[in-house]
């Protein structure tokens, strides 16, 4: 018990001392070597920032963070359902996939001008954008599940006289969690990048403004301090995601699947 504390510890420990590294090194170069703020502003005047302009950017951080989960939670509805007609009939996946795929492999930033001008609502369009990104990922992993149960265990279900629908709800779709939960973690990190891409093409401004107008704005005006002060408010939404995500995926498989208690037997 007290090793696996320990490890535990230092899981947490060495990121935790590399980060102060960095951010020490970071500001002791730029004291040292007298650059401006202008140019490049150290750690401590971007915390000062963030205090000072806290009001505009705590409110684009909760105007990126609304598109950013209203996407991801669209992207999971439709990747799930779309993933469950797949496991179903295998020539609408064949016919379907490949279109995903295309639409995945499109760079959103060529195809955001043309979302926002055919969408006349900006929010909407934004919306649009960033599910785009989020959406293969749930969809292809969930499929990889669906098609991953035993084929044993299938053709018990099914001597013991089950339907496709009992053995997709009750095989199936319990075997597929894992991995529709990995998709998940992947794609919340790829609505935010998504949302932030499409406000910097967008470039909307007002109270409907987020973080990447912000950072626009801020260069702009060569507020600098500001402008690292935003990508630090999403640095750190990225990583808070990803940690809200995985915490959701422990506490869902940790009682039964053998992902979530390797950690707990080493």
């Amino acid at each position: 018990m007290k090793g696996g504390t320990g490890r535990d510890l230092g899981g947490y420990l060495a990121p935790l001392l590399v980060g102060v590294a960095v951010l020490g090194g970071w500001e002791w170069l730029v004291w040292a070597r007298g650059i401006p703020p202008y140019v490049l502003p150290g750690p401590l005047r971007i915390g000062q920032t963030l205090i000072s302009d806290w009001a505009p950017l705590s409110a684009s951080l909760i105007y990126t963070l609304k598109l950013t989960v209203l996407a991801l939670a669209v992207a999971a509805v439709a990747g799930l359902a779309l993933a469950l007609l797949f496991a179903l009939s295998r020539g609408i996946e064949r016919a379907l996939f490949p279109y995903a795929v295309i639409l995945q492999v499109t760079p959103i930033v060529a195809i955001a001008p043309l979302i926002i001008i055919w969408v006349n609502d900006v929010s909407i369009s934004l919306l649009i954008c960033a599910w785009i990104v989020a959406f293969f990922p749930i969809l292809s992993n969930t499929t990889v599940g669906l098609n991953s149960a035993d084929p044993n265990l299938q053709d018990l279900f099914r001597l013991y006289g089950a339907s496709r629908w009992q053995v997709l709800w009750r095989l199936k779709l319990p075997g597929a969690m894992p991995y529709f939960l990995a998709g998940l973690r992947i794609s919340g990190g790829l609505a935010l990048i998504g949302a932030i891409v499409a406000e910097f093409v967008a470039g909307t401004g007002g109270a409907a403004s987020g973080l990447a107008y912000r950072i626009l704005e801020s260069g702009f005006q060569l507020q600098i301090p500001r402008m690292f002060a935003a990508l630090a408010l999403i640095s750190a939404s990225g990583i808070a995601i990803f940690l809200l995500l995985s915490l959701l995926s422990h506490l869902l498989l940790r009682r039964w699947h053998e992902s979530a208690q390797d950690g707990e037997r080493r």
